[in-house]
């Protein structure tokens, strides 16, 4: 694996070399650094790319192990007992805001989905969540839990949806934001 000398201290990153029309650079959330360039690229300008990118990567890198430090395992695969006890306890501490709207409890599905963080089907009274869930802060798997339960209320994703929710969870945005930076969207 090449490695860039940087002054702080030098970083690992990994080359693929392959038909594109520009550098790219990738950071992934595990802290690897994935760079792709066409076969005629030199050596010496990926490194003057990424010396120039050095700010970029190094406040990426610290991110995302800020954001490690506020997940709740640091691990990539989850048991179905796991999901079920951890993410239930969520849905748990989320339903009492719930039964003043005469929501029924929910009945709870767990799954490994690669488009959709979670689903509800309010007629059928069920909430389906991402297993990976677990992998992500647990304040964005709260924000995901307590959006599919506004579905029990409002069906939509209307102007009425988001204000009701915000009256719920004033910090859904920031919450969000946050579950989209996470690795589950970075690759």
């Amino acid at each position: 694996m090449p490695t860039l000398p940087l002054p702080t201290h030098p970083i690992e990153y990994e080359l693929v070399r392959k038909r594109v029309k520009n550098i790219n650079l990738r950071i992934r959330p595990n802290g690897t650094i994935y760079v792709s360039a066409n076969k005629r690229v030199s050596m010496k300008t990926i490194e003057e790319f990424l010396r120039k990118k050095s700010d970029f990567i190094l406040t990426n890198l610290d991110k995302f192990e800020e954001m490690k430090k506020h997940a709740p395992v640091e691990r990539t695969r989850f048991s179905d007992e796991e999901c079920r006890l951890i993410l239930t306890e969520i849905v748990e501490n989320t339903y009492p805001l719930f039964e003043k709207y005469a929501v029924p409890f929910p009945k709870l599905k767990f799954r490994d989905m690669t488009s959709r963080w979670g689903s509800c089907q309010p007629r059928r009274g069920v909430i389906t969540l991402n297993k990976r869930l677990l992998e992500v802060p647990r304040e964005c798997a709260e924000y995901v839990v307590m959006h599919e339960f506004a579905h029990f209320i409002l069906l939509n994703h209307s102007k009425q949806f988001y204000e009701f929710l915000a009256v719920l969870m004033p910090d859904w945005k920031e919450r969000r934001t946050l579950l989209r930076e996470s690795y589950f969207y970075a690759d």
